[in-house]
């Protein structure tokens, strides 16, 4: 068993070993993720297959991808339900066993039950203060998408209102296609 519990370095957090638990580093802490349920479960998997086939030759969206980031001047290294980084920052040649080195244009985060739209729209404020360009919040119980954008601004998408944005250009999502495709409505 591993000791978690104290201050821990980026180094000594990513030495940590894999396990049924995943953590995110947060002042110098290893605070543990809670564990997904069904409505996280399966919009995390439809959101990682319509943006996939989005974003292939165009970059890399993955689950549960930790990121290096700074976070009012300290490591950070959140774990985001979904990232989603092109190949411009992040090139396809790179192939490593590791935590994402560059910072993603986009972050996704799920809201589960135990957390509030306040905790989120914090850890967002994080996230964009860290250099992430957007960050899409969803909400299960509301069926709605929160786009944060970098100025600060914030569009709540619901039904079939296309998410369109330049930054990522020709994909256009609707909350309503999100959640069939979940299986959810």
């Amino acid at each position: 068993m591993v000791n978690i519990a104290g201050q821990l370095t980026l180094e000594e957090f990513l030495a940590l070993p894999e396990g049924d638990v995943y953590y995110e580093l947060v002042d110098g802490q290893a605070t543990p993720k809670v564990s997904p349920k069904f409505f996280h479960s399966t919009l995390q998997a439809a959101l990682l297959i319509l943006i996939r086939a989005w974003c292939k030759g165009k970059g890399r969206v993955l689950a549960e991808w930790a990121i290096l980031l700074k976070r009012q001047g300290k490591d950070w290294v959140p774990l985001p339900d979904l990232t989603y980084i092109s190949y411009e920052r992040l090139p396809s040649s790179w192939k490593r066993n590791e935590a994402c080195p560059a910072i993603p244009e986009l972050v996704i985060e799920i809201i589960s039950p135990d957390q509030t739209m306040k905790q989120l729209e914090d850890k967002v404020k994080d996230y964009l203060a860290a250099g992430v360009l957007r960050v899409w919040v969803i909400d299960p119980e509301a069926i709605n998408i929160r786009v944060f954008l970098s100025d600060g601004s914030c569009q709540v998408y619901t039904d079939n209102t296309p998410i369109v944005d330049e930054l990522l250009q020709s994909l256009e999502l609707t909350t309503r296609q999100i959640f069939e495709e979940a299986e959810l409505i």
